[in-house]
């Protein structure tokens, strides 16, 4: 693995923090097993903005689908 710096001018003290960093997150993943379902953060959940429930379908259902009453 490779690491480079593109943009600054790093301390010695900051490159070890970044390393210690990428180093925990890789073996963090190689603990995962394959085809393990990985943790869902509440931002990717998609209930969280289906705050109100769905229009029904019916005669008039296509009225509703933009504007919510």
């Amino acid at each position: 693995m490779t690491i480079k710096v593109v943009r600054g001018n790093p301390t010695p003290e900051e490159l070890a923090a970044a390393l210690a960093v990428v180093r925990a997150r890789a073996a963090a993943a190689a603990t995962t097993p394959p085809g393990a379902p990985g943790t869902r953060d509440s931002w990717s959940d998609p209930s969280r903005i289906a705050t109100q429930p769905l229009p029904q379908p019916g005669p008039a259902a296509w009225t509703r689908t933009y504007w919510p009453a």
